[in-house]
């Protein structure tokens, strides 16, 4: 299936109010990725209750957690493959496992993690374990059927825009208030 929509990498996929998938409520995704073989993002305002440090123990209980970058945020970057951490990150730094697209690179290797605890990391980065997947034409199905609303991504959002703020802000990067939106899904 040939996509009728340009690649929305590099844009917030921003849900309406009447998402009714759990796993994607209320979110906020950057997506990395979007071609006719389907999209790649993390979810941007959903933090999962761990800290760095608590997935340092795990991963390397013998290394402690140095500096304040210990207490980041770890956040549920989607419903696919939960038990695998990434981070998203400013391009620049390189680590064993980066991958580099259009604005920003994803790291899925643990001495990424080791230099933001160590306070030598990226100088923006998000981690979060899992991410959010969709197969070839499937973003399209459901941005016709009006669950998203999408716009060129702002990484001050992503890196610098308290969490609870996120989606609020992405929303207006199109002028639209989704406290003003209703539920209800209907085509005039």
């Amino acid at each position: 299936m040939t996509s009728t929509y340009p690649s929305l990498a590099g844009h917030f996929l921003i849900a309406m109010p009447n998402m009714s998938d759990p796993a994607f409520a209320q979110s906020v995704v950057y997506l990395l990725a979007h071609d006719s073989e389907g999209a790649l993002g993390l979810i941007i305002n959903r933090p999962n209750g761990l800290t760095l440090a608590d997935v340092l123990e795990q991963l390397q209980p013998e290394h402690t957690a140095l500096g304040d970058a210990s207490n980041k945020e770890i956040f549920s970057g989607g419903p696919v493959q939960t038990e695998l951490g990434f981070v998203l990150h400013n391009k620049g730094p390189e680590f064993k496992g980066t991958t580099p697209f259009t604005e920003l690179s994803l790291t899925a290797s643990q001495d990424a993690l080791l230099a933001i605890a160590q306070g030598i990391g990226p100088a923006q980065s998000l981690i979060a374990l899992g991410h959010a997947g969709w197969g070839a034409g499937q973003i399209e199905q459901e941005l016709a059927a009006n669950a998203w609303l999408s716009c060129p991504a702002d990484h001050a959002i992503i890196f610098d825009t308290p969490v609870e703020q996120r989606r609020s802000a992405a929303a207006a990067l199109l002028g639209v208030d989704l406290d003003r939106l209703s539920s209800q899904v209907g085509h005039a």
